[in-house]
């Protein structure tokens, strides 16, 4: 069974940092895409960075130059470092991971990230 656990959101001033990471367990993590998606209300959930198992990465141009994704394969882990946050990246974070090979992903249960004053 494979899982997903987000953690690291929270409320931050506009200007600031958080770190989301998202612990994988129950699968051959290195094997798997790996992705942030984010959903504001009553919008669709859009995909803001993702990083290949050849660890490629590509980024939203919203958030391009301001978030970075990395990932931890012996921690079957993946990292979003968000800085310079904007009261527009307010929205429920959710992990992603697909197999390279395949259409076969699985989601994390989201992380709730406001910016703020």
């Amino acid at each position: 069974q494979v899982q997903l656990v987000e953690s690291g959101g929270g409320l931050v001033q506009p200007g600031g940092s958080l770190r989301l990471s998202c612990v994988a367990s129950g699968t051959g993590f290195s094997m798997y895409n790996v992705a942030w998606y984010r959903q504001c209300p009553g919008k669709q959930r859009e995909l803001v960075a993702g990083a290949t198992s050849s660890g490629r990465t590509n980024y939203v141009n919203s958030v391009k130059g301001r978030f970075t994704i990395s990932r931890d394969n012996a921690k079957s882990t993946v990292y979003l470092q968000m800085d310079s946050l904007k009261p527009e990246d307010t929205a429920v974070y959710y992990c992603n991971i697909q197999h390279f090979l395949s259409a076969v992903n699985y989601w994390g249960q989201g992380t709730q990230v406001t910016v703020s004053s």
